[in-house]
């Protein structure tokens, strides 16, 4: 426009294009309404469906409680005392019969004194005994496995432990 000279055709252009500019903001104009009035109605609709989950939690909810409170009608305080009251009863019976059968029969009384100085005695026996080569051996027996054993497959390829038997795989 600023190249052209003044005159009828340059107001001619200046006309259109002001008509066009002013389009152009109207256009801009109804794209902003329908943005703003999609993302109302995205709003909207985001409500609705929480709406919709929270009353399905809620239907789910109260579906819960009543399943518990049909559950709880069969369920008896009483009867669930009763049955302790009667496993405890039981347990006391058991203790009894062990104790009973645990009893010994015609051993004397032993007193503990008595006991002690046999044990004493057996004690200065072993120190006079001079054949002591059974604890010889015992002093030279091999120590203790330091290490873990390694793992070993049996037939089947399955991992056994060292006394042979299926390792149960650590959780």
């Amino acid at each position: 426009m600023k190249k052209m000279r003044e005159g009828p055709a340059k107001n001619t252009v200046k006309q259109k294009a002001l008509r066009v500019l002013k389009q152009k903001r109207m256009y801009e104009q109804q794209r902003d309404n329908l943005s703003q009035q999609s993302f109302n109605m995205e709003q909207a609709n985001y409500t609705i469906q929480a709406l919709k989950d929270t009353k399905t939690t809620v239907d789910a909810m109260k579906l819960g409680v009543k399943e518990m409170k049909k559950a709880y009608k069969q369920v008896k305080i009483d009867q669930i005392e009763d049955i302790q009251d009667q496993l405890e009863d039981m347990m006391e019976e058991a203790n009894e019969v062990q104790e009973a059968l645990s009893r010994s029969y015609g051993t004397p009384e032993i007193d503990e004194d008595d006991l002690e100085a046999e044990l004493d005695a057996l004690g200065d026996e072993l120190l006079a005994d001079e054949d002591n080569s059974y604890l010889d051996e015992a002093a030279s027996a091999p120590a203790i496995p330091e290490v873990t054993p390694t793992d070993t497959k049996n037939k089947d390829g399955v991992l056994v432990d060292e006394f042979g038997l299926p390792k149960i795989p650590a959780t």
